[in-house]
């Protein structure tokens, strides 16, 4: 995961007013470093109406179609007031944007890092973007 997780894709201190709130932030955060085009936000929301992109613990991990998607990438945004996630409440989100079959190598890896209890507390309470590197790579 280390070539798709960037420094500046790290954002600690968040907040969101509701769901979509939050995707949107996530989005921003991959446009912003050039991992997608603009239109990728709207298909995240998409996305998300189709089927929800919680996967538990606190953790939601929204992403898109390949459209729009410039490279693959991912960012950590963390929520420390938590976020209502259609009845689940969400303190991290990790956007995804990956092209043909990347979200699902992304997904794999995200699910075996968020399976293993201590790292998935980890990256809940982390209170740097140093800890997250460390947990994600």
């Amino acid at each position: 995961m280390h070539e798709v997780l960037d420094r500046s894709a790290v954002r600690m201190n968040a907040t969101a007013s509701n769901r979509d709130d939050a995707i949107r932030q996530c989005g921003r955060v991959l446009v912003d470093v050039g991992a997608v085009a603009e239109p990728y936000i709207e298909a995240m929301l998409q996305r998300e109406r189709s089927i929800s992109t919680y996967v538990g613990e606190g953790f939601a991990i929204p992403h898109g179609y390949k459209d729009g998607v410039l490279r693959d990438a991912i960012c950590f945004v963390r929520f420390p007031g938590g976020v209502d996630w259609d009845g689940e409440q969400v303190t991290v989100c990790v956007g995804i944007a990956a092209g043909g079959g990347g979200h699902v190598k992304l997904l794999s890896e995200l699910a075996e890092i968020l399976l293993d209890p201590d790292r998935a507390r980890a990256l809940r309470e982390a209170s740097d973007v140093d800890t997250v590197l460390k947990e994600l790579r």
